[in-house]
């Protein structure tokens, strides 16, 4: 049980009737753990296929064009090990960001049995979605791609073709992280490949002729200039909301909806898995799994029953709210 300042209560709907938890279906016996969650999205498939197809395109450049005409075998051979573990990894954390269920919360148990069976007590309450017919805990947010609401949602991604959220979150940071570095990595090779043609016969310094091979420079260059950029800030952000223990979603409410932050060391060691060590950087490695909330953590307390009742909401408001949290509140 929790407590919540009535201050969280000014941008809720106080009219649940629009929310017929008689009408909800019941939540549909648990899969088994480690079942592949994947979202069927056109656009989020569309851009992970997109990502993968930017990796693969680097990779053929740095190694075809690259590497393998290079003279110097110690160059070739330490660079290429690098650049394939660093796009391996990549790859690796993008499928774990993409298959991994990011924090659903059971969808359809906002039925009318399971309300009552909670035995809400006076200034009690329980926060409904209306759009997946569920109860939401604390600081879960409904997902219009993924269609389900999502503990500790950051945002939705569509790189990765999925929401990034508390149980995701550090394969999405390692993906970012390692998509910069190959991206650093295959800028610094490009620059050094140009001095090296500049210096001698462009024909000798690629198996592809001139302008076929400038073309492919080029592009990788566009490329890795525009990722490096992109997935350094998102890399940024995302650690610092690990460290503040503040999502996105929050952080955009948090003129209207302040909340007490507890970021701590404990809050970076639970998101990648444990003290610090290499398993930090390894997508096979698990975060620390957070243990399921029971029934009981799906009911709040608030401050003063009085407080709900008095706030008053214009009718813009109103109508945004429409679709979002219904809130039970059992008076006294």
């Amino acid at each position: 049980m929790m407590l919540i300042p009535t201050h969280h209560f000014r941008d809720i709907e106080r009219k649940p009737e629009y929310l017929q938890p008689e009408k909800c279906i019941p939540p549909p016996y648990p899969g088994p753990v480690g079942t592949m969650w994947f979202i069927r999205d056109g656009c989020g498939i569309a851009c992970a296929i997109v990502t993968w197809f930017l990796v693969l395109y680097a990779e053929f450049v740095v190694l075809f064009v690259m590497l393998i005409p290079s003279r110097d075998y110690v160059y070739s051979v330490i660079n290429g090990i690098v650049f394939n573990l660093l796009a391996f990894l990549a790859l690796a954390s993008h499928c774990r960001a993409m298959l991994t269920d990011p924090g659903a919360v059971p969808k359809g148990n906002a039925t009318k049995e399971f309300i009552e069976s909670l035995q809400l007590k006076p200034g009690q309450v329980v926060y409904k979605c209306p759009k997946c017919c569920s109860i939401k805990p604390d600081r879960a947010h409904h997902c219009s791609v993924c269609k389900r609401c999502i503990r500790k949602m950051d945002h939705h991604c569509p790189w990765v073709n999925n929401c990034v959220g508390e149980n995701n979150q550090k394969y999405f940071v390692l993906f970012t992280m390692y998509i910069a570095l190959i991206s650093l990595h295959a800028l610094i090779m490009v620059g050094f490949h140009f001095l090296h043609c500049f210096e001698e016969d462009w024909t000798k310094c690629s198996s592809f002729s001139p302008p076929t091979t400038v073309i492919l420079l080029i592009l990788l260059c566009f490329e890795g200039l525009l990722f490096l950029i992109f997935t350094s800030v998102m890399f940024g952000t995302q650690v610092h909301s690990i460290c503040t223990d503040e999502t996105g979603i929050e952080r955009l409410k948090r003129k209207h909806q302040p909340r007490e932050r507890t970021g701590s060391w404990k809050t970076v060691k639970e998101t990648f898995g444990g003290n610090f060590s290499l398993n930090w950087f390894n997508p096979f490695s698990r975060p620390c799994q957070p243990e399921p909330p029971n029934d009981r953590d799906l009911v709040r307390q608030v401050a003063s029953l009085s407080d709900i009742n008095n706030t008053e909401t214009t009718e813009e408001q109103s109508e945004e709210t429409k679709n979002e949290d219904s809130v039970e509140v059992i008076d006294e």
